[in-house]
């Protein structure tokens, strides 16, 4: 796999990311042309670096081009996603529930994902034999282990047995043609390095776009919920569990929901308040390169040249919020007029529900380079994994899910919940991930763990395999994981590709 195969100065030179402590700095590019195999790892800045290039592969999938981004992939998965983007050849087989081995944004998960690994790999293995203060060494150790669980997080989710590796690869290595490992093993080795990495020392908070102890319990909180559902159906043990870590990021008091949805997509808010985990960028410098997608297509509203209408709102989706939900207010997550960049006194009817959560709006009026973080884990999804985990355990629903779940509520402007049975109260917390999180790379992953969907014409949660889509297609449990990219399995025979494709 080509991706195993990546020697170790081609990964110094992956470092394309120097962090200090402000986030201009953590975006900086680093000249790696003084850099050796033989010169690196010798000291505390190589260390940092060796770090920093293991966070550079979560902005892989979040870029693309005219004819889409891989971060599509998983919206157009849920049937919920629109698009006007004919040419997007990769998002409409998905859609239309006809995707195959050689989609390029399957291809650009695959990679990414483990390019990360593998400098997560390289700086876990290296930092331990380099002399510097054991608090840095346990920090950086601590990043990068929350690093490659993330990626792995990611991998068996997509895609299922996939290769576990936990050392550098070179051509020698035994695990160049590493077999998919079991889904449990995977998950395994996840717990390890999240729970190890909660003896780093790492600070619980802080604005600079780093990995923090808030986010290595929320990503662990997470990992514990998906076990208790499919493909593990761990249950009750690990529900609390996910229950417990989301707690201690709960009482510890340090995020809190944004008042205004504005500012989810307000770059003066990157890594404070309701973001616990971002993807960082900076304009001009390492701009977010997302804008493009979420525009109408050449409806001239935009400062951007591309103007793709790569992913709007499907309409029937927009009808399931529930009447008076603010979220749905023009604005608020998803915009249906905007001015016209000829004069913006004129405004246009742009024909769809577009998402304005992910809309940069001085980009778009002005500069067209966008300094906006993606939000990779956030506040409310926190609140919504400990209440749906709570509900699962013995002790049920408890005050403190309630008040999570209705803070949502109550800055959406809708009714609190109260006294609801276990089984109303766990379908009205799915319902509010699906409503609160749309588009945020979360609703698949719900669907599959869950093995559940959310008719958005009855309002009701069908079985994934048999839930049909309202233009259409029909799931059946080949959608319950992606394809294996053909030229991974072509290059490693030792790696099976997925039921039906």
């Amino acid at each position: 796999m080509k991706n195993m195969k990546i020697n170790i100065k081609i990964l110094i030179i992956g470092a394309l990311m120097f962090l200090t402590g402000s986030c201009k700095d953590f975006l900086d590019e680093i000249d790696p042309s003084n850099i050796t195999e033989d010169s690196y790892y010798q000291s505390a800045e190589h260390a940092r670096i060796g770090v920093n290039s293991a966070y550079s592969a979560l902005k892989a999938i979040r870029g693309g081009a005219y004819g889409g981004g891989p971060w599509l992939m998983v919206e157009f998965a849920t049937g919920l996603a629109e698009s006007d983007l004919g040419q997007a050849e990769n998002s409409n087989i998905i859609r239309n529930l006809i995707n195959n081995a050689d989609n390029a944004y399957g291809i650009s998960h695959w990679n990414s994902n483990y390019e990360g690994i593998a400098n997560a790999n390289l700086a876990i293995s290296k930092i331990p034999d380099i002399q510097m203060p054991e608090i840095l060494k346990n920090s950086l150790l601590g990043e990068a282990k929350f690093l490659r669980a993330h990626y792995y997080f990611q991998l068996v989710r997509l895609f299922g047995s996939v290769p576990l590796i936990l050392e550098p690869i070179d051509l020698a290595s035994e695990d160049l043609y590493a077999s998919g490992a079991p889904v449990e093993e995977i998950f395994t080795q996840i717990v390890k390095d999240l729970t190890e990495a909660e003896n780093s020392g790492l600070p619980f908070n802080d604005n600079s776009g780093k990995v923090t102890m808030g986010a290595i319990k929320t990503l662990l909180s997470s990992v514990y919920l998906t076990m208790a559902g499919y493909p593990l159906e761990k249950g009750a043990p690990y529900y609390s569990l996910a229950a417990e870590k989301a707690k201690e990021v709960i009482d510890k008091g340090e995020y809190s929901l944004f008042e205004s949805y504005d500012d989810l997509h307000d770059p003066a808010m990157n890594n404070i308040g309701e973001n616990i985990f971002m993807v960082q960028y900076l304009a001009g410098t390492a701009p977010s390169n997302w804008q493009p997608h979420i525009i109408p297509y050449n409806m001239n509203i935009s400062a951007y040249s591309d103007q793709t209408g790569a992913i709007y709102a499907n309409q029937n989706f927009i009808a399931s919020y529930e009447s008076g939900d603010k979220r749905i207010e023009e604005k608020s997550f998803y915009y249906t007029t905007f001015t016209s960049k000829f004069d913006r006194t004129e405004t246009i009817n742009l024909g769809g529900f577009f998402l304005y959560k992910h809309f940069d709006v001085e980009a778009n009026l002005f500069t067209a380079s966008s300094a906006l973080n993606w939000s990779l884990y956030r506040y409310a999804e926190l609140l919504l994994i400990y209440a749906e985990a709570s509900n699962e355990t013995s002790e049920g629903a408890t005050a403190l899910a309630y008040q999570g779940l209705n803070e949502i509520r109550t800055r959406a402007g809708l009714t609190p919940y109260s006294g609801l049975s276990k089984e109303e109260f766990r379908e009205a917390v799915w319902r509010e991930k699906w409503h609160e999180l749309s588009y945020e790379g979360v609703t698949w992953f719900d669907m599959v763990r869950t093995r559940k969907v959310f008719n958005v014409t009855s309002g009701d949660f069908d079985d994934f395999v048999g839930h049909q889509f309202v233009y259409g297609p029909t799931l059946s449990s080949r959608e319950l994981l992606f394809p294996i990219p053909t030229s991974e399995v072509q290059n490693n025979p030792n790696l099976k590709q997925n039921p039906g494709y």
